[in-house]
């Protein structure tokens, strides 16, 4: 599992090694590792050119401590100096020893331009706010650099605990980034100015809970529900979909289809879509006697295509079993409801649907999610999957929220969300709790999604199809 922890638990942790090694020794571990970093990205480091945006502090120490030992290997490496007063010393002073060269911010953009390799060490992780005025010229000519583009433990202008860009940020093609991730390196939209990331050990002592968490392919395999030699449809779990209406029946055609490969032993299907959803699979059973007559299930699912159908939703969330919310149900459900609810509550919305939830434009959630996302959960009294390019998970009783590295730009496509509901209901039928069905189905439709997409247009069917072979890979 990769974790991802605050600015401030990183400095804290900084502090006290710092305190237990000879001065300088942390930084010089850091630039080792850049350096390296560095070298293996220009493949042949003598010869080539590499320009440094140097900043003030330590993040501009790290990039000419760096870029002393690029140049002691007969890189041509040329400083470009943001604030020459405030530059880092000794960094300054070993580059110039190393052979490296000076200039000063006005004569570096055309050298950032022609540099094989431009290393960004502009603004370290305590930056907020974006970029200063004065450095944004040098962030456009790393932009327009025909060498690639590194950044020293986070792209510059980018906020490091929130993931929001406010204004001119450098692209990086690569982030090398030191003791561990920073949120902002996992979440949209910062995460797109990172490019590749490597991280650098450097020692530090974290503590055990992160502010993020990245599910990866073993933390997943944990997690799915595999039946044993006793196990009945029953003992495996029944989940409930109360999805569709007469203008969308497609709606629960694909929640169906999302729950019967989501690990549950069997689906019922409560709504005005039966006849489309028995066409499609008949192993469903269908009711059309409402949710409370449906027969037992372990979860419910609703929401997907309901219309205006608030009694279902209602009714759905009056159960006193896990219930996952998602589209028409999320505008439908009353808060002081979900709010007094028992049993688990896993609510699904994509920007849009949490935007109108929290009563604040797209572009603030899209721009700040992990704030959205964190403020839905207290709101709500529930967990939350914010849907998206970087899809977060957060559970009302805070905690670290986990963010799914799955994703890919082609499950935006109509009915990918239906099929993903299905599937994390389906999850929390078989005995997931609210968070791991949203992260653990989050994470398998995302890759479903790349494994059905391959580089192509797909539509949601396809999607639901290619779960089981996602499902096997995350197995091995």
């Amino acid at each position: 599992m990769r974790t991802a922890y605050s600015v401030e638990t990183v400095r804290n942790a900084e502090r006290e090694l710092m305190a237990r090694l000879p001065e300088g020794a942390l930084m010089q571990r850091a630039a080792a590792g850049l350096a390296a970093a560095c070298a293996d990205l220009l493949g042949r480091v003598y010869g080539s050119r590499v320009v440094l945006l140097v900043g003030s502090g330590d993040n501009g120490g790290d990039a000419l401590y760096a870029g002393a030992r690029l140049a002691r290997r007969g890189a041509g490496v040329t400083a470009v100096l943001l604030a020459p007063e405030r530059a880092h010393a000794a960094g300054l002073a070993a580059l110039r020893r190393a052979g490296g060269r000076v200039a000063r911010a006005g004569e570096g953009e055309a050298s950032a331009e022609g540099a094989d390799l431009v290393v960004d060490g502009i603004v370290g992780i305590g930056g907020k706010g974006g970029l200063r005025p004065e450095a944004v010229p040098l962030a456009a000519a790393a932009g327009r650099s025909r060498g690639a583009v590194v950044a020293v433990d986070l792209p510059s202008g980018v906020d490091a605990d929130t993931g929001e860009v406010r204004g001119v940020a450098v692209r990086a093609d690569l982030t090398v980034t030191f003791g561990t991730h920073k949120p902002g390196l996992l979440i949209d939209p910062a995460r797109e100015y990172a490019g590749s990331v490597r991280l650098v050990d450097i020692g530090l002592e974290l503590p055990v809970e992160p502010e993020l968490e990245a599910l990866q392919h073993h933390d997943v395999a944990r997690m799915l529900p595999v039946p044993r030699a006793e196990s009945d449809k029953y003992r495996r779990g029944v989940v409930g979909i109360a999805a569709g209406s007469a203008r969308y029946p497609g709606a629960a055609v694909l929640a169906v289809s999302g729950a019967l490969r989501g690990g549950a032993g069997a689906v019922r299907y409560v709504g005005p879509a039966g006849d489309a959803v028995i066409a499609r699979f008949p192993e469903t059973l269908v009711s059309d006697q409402g949710p409370k007559h449906a027969g037992r299930v372990q979860a419910w699912v609703v929401g997907p295509g309901a219309g205006d159908d608030a009694a279902t939703v209602g009714e759905v969330l009056a159960a006193d079993v896990p219930v996952l919310i998602d589209a028409d149900g999320l505008r439908l459900a009353d808060a002081e409801v979900v709010r007094g609810r028992r049993a688990p509550t896993l609510m699904t919305p994509h920007a849009g649907e949490a935007a109108a939830l929290l009563g604040v434009e797209r572009g603030e959630v899209e721009g700040g999610r992990l704030t959205a996302v964190r403020e839905l959960a207290r709101r709500y009294g529930a967990t939350v999957l914010l849907k998206g390019s970087t899809t977060l998970v957060a559970d009302s009783g805070g905690g670290a929220v986990r963010v799914n590295p799955t994703g890919t730009g082609w499950l935006a496509t109509a009915g990918s969300g239906d099929v993903l509901s299905g599937l994390g209901g389906s999850l929390l039928a078989a005995g997931l709790s609210a968070v791991d069905a949203g992260s653990v189905g989050a994470y398998v439709h995302g890759l479903a999604g790349r494994l059905a997409a391959e580089g192509a247009p797909v539509g949601a069917h396809d999607v639901a199809d290619a779960v089981p072979d996602a499902w096997r890979n995350v197995l091995g």
